[in-house]
């Protein structure tokens, strides 16, 4: 295949799993949500993309009603599981989505199972004669490449103004202090509920992105996995960062696409997926060891405003009793 095309593969991959990444980094980096079901809410955007688009339902509308079945199926999961310790949250996320993905598995109704479901394209061009193939495939992923990364500065935009907002720092005073936040009465349960259906709903926008894109998706590209690589961006871009969120998602697919052009163009030593592994271990320790706080560390915008307003009523309250 010709190398352009991988490449641009690459950079479709990058913005996908880029939106995927800062709606992670919105519930861990600044609300201190461990969501380990990431996926669950992925493979809800692209099944629902999959089935409305064979319906005959525009391309646009499939994208939003992923994403608000994505936010109500965050919902759901939230109420029960968001009264949980940190852990117990990371492992009843996990297991929804595990359960949410045998439930696909086995109903050949919903997606054709185990079989998976063809998805028509949200934009298709019709070519003149005499266009060659490789001309083709250049000219769709450019489109594709402008509709997701389109997609993404919206999302990046509005959640770069949600965390800089009075409500994002609430956010991250959940994050800090649950207990300062509640006595404040503020409402941890309220709030990271809204929270964790935000995340869910960009992230099912994102499945519907990535459905869309391959035009096939089965049970098996919704495994664990990919809830995995998806910390492993957040983790190296740096936790409440959303640029730091696509620094990770742009490092980490390079590493987990290119190992997949290398072995048509020399021959590895080992299997592409064992190094894939290996790379990403790798990764993993340098940053742990020499950037715990990750590439990109939190913004000082998002730090300085909650220390000017912690001084101010310390001084106030100083002033009162003097």
């Amino acid at each position: 295949m010709n190398i352009a095309v991988y490449i641009l593969d690459i950079i479709i991959y990058i913005g996908i799993f880029s939106i995927v990444a800062i709606s992670l980094n919105l519930e861990y980096g600044f609300t201190g949500l461990g969501n380990f079901g990431k996926v669950a809410f992925f493979l809800i955007g692209a099944y629902t993309y999959a089935i409305l688009s064979q319906a005959g339902v525009p391309f646009y509308l499939c994208l939003i009603c992923g994403g608000i079945i994505a936010a109500i199926g965050g919902l759901i999961i939230s109420l029960p599981a968001l009264r949980l310790r940190e852990d117990y949250l990371a492992i009843v996320t996990l297991t929804v989505g595990e359960i949410l993905r045998l439930i696909v598995k086995t109903e050949s109704s919903i997606g054709g199972g185990v079989w998976g479901i063809s998805v028509k394209r949200a934009i298709s061009i019709s070519f003149p004669a005499g266009f060659s193939a490789i001309n083709k495939t250049v000219i769709n992923a450019g489109v594709q490449i402008v509709l997701i990364f389109g997609i993404l500065a919206l999302c990046f935009i509005v959640l770069q103004l949600l965390t800089r907002s009075p409500y994002g720092r609430i956010m991250r005073a959940l994050r800090d202090n649950e207990l300062a936040t509640e006595s404040l009465g503020k409402s941890r349960a309220k709030y990271k509920a809204q929270v964790f259906m935000l995340g869910s709903a960009i992230a099912g926008i994102a499945g519907g992105l990535f459905a869309q894109y391959i035009r096939f998706i089965d049970p098996y590209m919704f495994m664990p996995i990919v809830t995995f690589t998806v910390w492993i961006m957040s983790l190296v871009g740096g936790p409440a960062n959303f640029t730091g969120a696509l620094l990770g998602a742009t490092l980490v697919q390079i590493f987990d696409r290119g190992t997949n052009i290398l072995k048509d163009y020399i021959t590895l030593p080992i299997d592409p997926v064992n190094l894939q592994y290996i790379l990403f271990g790798v990764l993993i320790i340098l940053v742990l060891f020499f950037r715990p706080q990750g590439l990109l560390r939190e913004s000082k915008f998002t730090t300085r405003p909650l220390k000017l307003v912690y001084e101010k009523r310390r001084s106030d309250t100083s002033n009162k009793k003097s």
